[in-house]
């Protein structure tokens, strides 16, 4: 090993480390794009009605948001998925093809790889979800506008009903959100993903399942279940609603607000949760050797 390479600065080596993320796992970004475009396709083909509509009815705002809605809720819960799988992968998988030895005998230490890996769904995918989506929202807008003007319609009645660019300020935030309050999960993964021999997902689900059955044979009760669910189900009416319960949508400046979120005792907990999960799955990697 070189001198030049021991003296390599961390944020050289982490970075280096992301981008190698990206490149092996390729599919963080191609399958939301590969998403957008069928949706986007879909939408193309829609706007042959759009004159019509726009001619005879009487067009509300939750009609017009609602296909830029679904082009962005079909991005996101494709990120999800390929993060879930990605993170149940990072580390089980160099061991299970071995490259974990060359890995190993390059200057990275474990804790580096590590944060490296979280770094992908913690901050990538989020930004990637966001780029698509604000990329897929132009091209629906600008291929609208030219087709109402191609057909003598006035657009400005279809952008009176899109508040752009709110919906991307708060697209921005939910997606910012969503990562803080999801962050635990992906720290579990990625330690199930570092500690199992074969099966990670299994590993992941299986001792929580169990522990909830457990406890309702032997106490008739459900609040391990009731508190993973009740978690997962608030993270998106955090993000996406002003009363953290998914009743009141947000739909003004005001209701950005992040003060009300970081005030959440949940979101610390969370964190604290994640942040112990990291610094264990860089330990246990120390000691794990090719499966």
């Amino acid at each position: 090993m070189s001198r030049e390479a021991k003296s390599l600065p961390w944020h050289q080596t982490f970075w280096w480390s992301v981008r190698r993320e990206l490149w092996e796992h390729r599919a963080l970004w191609q399958a939301p794009l590969a998403v957008a475009c069928v949706i986007l396709v879909g939408f193309l083909i829609s706007t042959s009605r759009l004159p019509n509509a726009m001619r005879t009815i009487e067009v509300s705002s939750n009609a017009v948001e609602a296909a830029y809605s679904f082009m962005t809720l079909g991005v996101l819960l494709c990120a999800i998925l390929v993060v879930i799988f990605y993170a149940l992968g990072a580390l089980h998988g160099e061991r299970r093809d071995r490259s974990i030895l060359f890995w190993k005998s390059l200057p990275v230490s474990d804790l580096t790889t590590v944060l490296a890996k979280a770094f992908v769904p913690l901050v990538i995918a989020p930004a990637l979800v966001f780029a698509i989506a604000f990329v897929a929202h132009l091209v629906m807008l600008v291929w609208s506008i030219v087709v109402l003007l191609v057909n003598g319609l006035d657009p400005g009645v279809l952008l009176s009903h899109l508040p752009f660019p709110f919906l991307w300020l708060a697209l921005a935030r939910g997606l910012v959100i969503l990562t803080l309050w999801y962050a635990p999960v992906v720290g579990w993964l990625l330690l199930v993903s570092v500690w199992a021999r074969r099966a990670p997902i299994h590993w992941a689900v299986g001792p929580l399942f169990a522990l909830a059955v457990f406890e309702r044979v032997a106490f008739n009760s459900s609040h391990l279940m009731g508190t993973i669910v009740g978690h997962l189900a608030e993270g998106a009416a955090q993000a996406f609603s002003v009363d953290a319960k998914g009743q009141v949508p947000i739909s003004e400046l005001a209701d950005l607000d992040p003060m009300r979120f970081l005030g959440e005792p949940g979101l610390w907990l969370g964190l604290a949760l994640t942040a112990a999960f990291l610094a264990l799955a860089a330990r246990l990697r120390r000691y794990r050797d090719p499966i």
